[in-house]
C-alpha cells in the first residue's frame, strides 16, 4: 500500500553505513530507497565509523528496545601519542605523547589489556547525547563546560590486538550495550602512559546479526527491486519477536 507518505513495508535493513554519514542521514537514504512510511534504527554510529546498522521498518520498529539491548562487537583502530578531548579523530588534541610510543609494542599492549575485560566502569565522554539536566553532554561540551559523569558500568567480553603498525593498533571489541570506543581508546592510551585516541571504527555485529549480512548504500540505492534486501518479520532469527 502505498501514499504521499510513503508505502507501509514491514522488515528490517542490514545496512553497511559508509563514513561520512550520520545514522539518521544513512537510515533517511535507505528509507528513500525503499519508499517506506516508517523507519528506524537500532543504535548510533557516529559520521566517521562505519559498519552494520539495523534499519527497521514498519511494525519491525518495535524490535528497536531489544536490539538496543543487545551485545556488539567492533574493530577498532587507536592512534597512540595522542588523546583528544572527543576520544576520536575528531577531537581537539588535548594531550598525549608521542615520546615514548616507539618503545610501544605488543607485548606492552597485551599488558594493560586484561584490566578491560569484563565488568569496568567507564566515565562517559563529555561529547555524547547522554543527558545532564536535561540537555546532551555534547551541548556543553560544544560550549567548553565540563560537568560531572558518573560512572557506568560496561562489560567486554572481548579485547585482543587484530594488527599493530607503527603508532596504530587495531583492536577487536565485543562488548555489552552503552561501552563507549571512544574511551575504551582513551582509557587503553592513558593506561600505556602514551594517550591515544579512536581513528577509525567498524560495528562488525550487533547480535544476531554480522555486517557480512548487511548491504552497502549505494548497492541498495541501485537495487532494481530494493524490497529483494528487506528481511520479512517471519524471516527473522529465532528469539526476535514483536511485542
Amino acid at each position: 500500500m502505498a501514499s504521499k507518505k510513503g508505502r507501509l513495508i514491514d522488515g528490517v535493513v542490514l545496512l553497511d553505513k559508509p563514513a561520512g554519514l550520520s545514522s539518521n542521514h544513512a537510515l533517511q537514504r535507505v528509507k528513500r530507497a525503499l519508499n517506506a512510511r516508517k523507519a528506524g534504527h537500532t543504535g548510533t554510529l557516529d559520521p566517521f565509523a562505519t559498519g552494520l546498522l539495523i534499519c527497521c521498518l514498519g511494525r519491525a520498529t518495535k524490535l528497536a528496545t531489544q536490539l538496543l539491548e543487545a551485545d556488539k562487537a567492533y574493530v577498532a583502530t587507536l592512534q597512540l601519542g595522542v588523546e583528544t578531548d572527543s576520544g576520536d579523530l575528531t577531537g581537539t588534541v588535548v594531550g598525549g605523547s608521542t615520546q615514548n610510543v616507539a618503545a610501544i609494542g605488543l607485548d606492552e599492549i597485551n599488558a594493560v589489556l586484561p584490566a578491560f575485560r569484563g565488568q569496568i566502569e567507564q566515565i562517559p565522554p563529555m561529547h555524547s547525547a547522554l543527558k545532564k539536566d536535561g540537555k546532551p553532554l555534547y551541548y556543553y561540551a560544544r560550549r567548553g563546560i565540563t560537568v560531572d559523569r558518573p560512572p557506568r558500568q560496561v562489560r567486554i567480553d572481548e579485547l585482543a590486538v587484530v594488527a599493530q603498525s607503527g603508532d596504530q593498533v587495531t583492536l577487536s571489541v565485543r562488548c555489552s550495550k552503552g561501552t563507549y570506543i571512544r574511551t575504551l581508546a582513551q582509557d587503553i592510551g592513558r593506561a600505556l602512559g602514551c594517550g591515544a585516541h579512536l581513528v577509525a571504527l567498524r560495528r562488525t555485529a550487533i547480535d544476531p546479526f554480522h555486517v557480512d549480512q548487511a548491504i552497502a548504500l549505494p548497492d541498495l540505492q541501485a537495487l532494481a527491486q530494493p524490497d529483494s534486501a528487506v528481511l520479512p518479520l517471519e524471516g527473522l532469527p529465532d528469539g526476535l519477536q514483536l511485542p
